[in-house]
């Protein structure tokens, strides 16, 4: 019998189409017509025509452009994994709505529109402005104990995400980043990295919040306590209960949630701008459900993270920036807002050969 959050899932796959191969080509053609030397334009280039295929119809330009953070916490943090409390998921929220973080700045300088959701924060925010109150529940369990979720909140977790991919396209939205915040996530990260790609733990387990020596310590021994309790091998890839029992064990709510947005997301056929490392893992698993949803997404920046160079292996993406960051939030994403906005103006404005009367080169 189908659990919940496999039939919310299935639902939402069955209408996930491929992005549009024909645009992509018909993208291309119209690119080589440009006033440039074949390909000069490097990797903005196919970087417009993916974003053509993904459109598949005429453009609205400016671009609008969504940011969105889920927020939860995890019950892993209790095992000393991270350099900060877990109080901070809280404070870190706090400081979205009231627009002093990284994330805000950036999306205010390339003018995106920021959304915060509380998936699952370990605190009571009251009726608090500027917030999306869509809290499951306080908080994972504690993987090393007990499944992170119940099959319950797994697919209310799933559903929120898959709400706000709807209210994204109500906005108009053609492109969305996907960031989050919760303290202890790069634990469940790694859990999830190492059972997708088949990595060891110390390949896919880096420093996160740049955790001393004794923390990493107790954190890599979490990793390999949590396989060894759920999982005896790797998934096999594009199977949806399996990628789903990984989430539901060792994942986290706003992990859940930026899955579900990233299915939805490309139902609905929105530029999907992944940023680091657990964004990467939401991908990683939409992609385990459904494959197609490859061809929506465009990695926005690499991380330091170790096991995020090895999901941009899985997913098959090449970073549009690398710039060292480790920070989250969705910052990374947002910083590639302006590359692809400027290979889509090159796009739609620049003359072509005939239309600006410029010789072509000789063959």
């Amino acid at each position: 019998m189908n659990s919940l959050s496999n039939t919310l899932v299935s639902r939402v796959i069955q209408s996930i189409a491929p992005v549009s191969e024909p645009a992509r080509l018909r993208a291309q053609r119209h690119l080589d017509t440009l006033t440039k030397p074949l390909g000069s334009l490097g990797r903005l280039e196919p970087l417009a025509a993916q974003i053509v295929a993904i459109h598949d119809g005429p453009f609205n330009e400016p671009m609008s452009k969504g940011v969105y953070i889920f927020a939860a916490d995890h019950g892993v943090a209790e095992e000393g994994v991270s350099a900060y409390p877990r109080e901070v998921t809280h404070q870190m929220v706090l400081n979205f709505v009231s627009g002093g973080a990284a994330i805000n700045v950036l999306a205010r300088l390339h003018n995106a529109t920021l959304t915060v959701v509380d998936v699952g924060v370990d605190a009571d925010f009251g009726a608090l402005p500027g917030l999306v109150h869509c809290k499951v529940c306080r908080g994972t369990k504690n993987m090393l104990h007990e499944a992170a979720m119940t099959d319950e909140e797994l697919a209310a977790a799933l559903s929120v995400g898959i709400s706000m991919a709807d209210r994204a396209a109500a906005a108009g939205h053609a492109v969305v980043a996907i960031g989050e915040m919760g303290i202890g996530n790069t634990t469940a990260a790694s859990v999830i990295t190492c059972q997708l790609t088949g990595s060891t733990p110390e390949l896919a387990t880096g420093l996160g919040t740049g955790v001393e020596p004794a923390a990493y310590a107790r954190k890599l021994s979490a990793v390999r306590a949590a396989q060894h309790k759920y999982f005896d091998s790797p998934i096999s890839i594009a199977s949806t209960h399996s990628a789903l029992e990984i989430l539901r064990c060792v994942g986290g709510l706003e992990i859940a949630a930026m899955t579900g947005m990233i299915l939805a997301a490309a139902q609905r056929k929105l530029v999907v701008v992944v940023d680091g490392f657990i964004s990467a893992v939401a991908a990683a698993l939409a992609v385990a459900m459904e494959p197609h949803v490859a061809g929506y997404l465009i990695a926005g920046h690499c991380s330091k993270e170790p096991g995020h160079k090895l999901l941009l292996n899985f997913l098959g993406l090449t970073p549009v920036l690398d710039l060292g960051m480790r920070l989250g939030e969705g910052t990374g994403a947002v910083l590639a807002f302006s590359v692809l906005e400027s290979a889509i103006r090159l796009y739609t404005e620049m003359a072509t050969f005939a239309s600006a009367q410029v010789s072509e080169a000789s063959q």
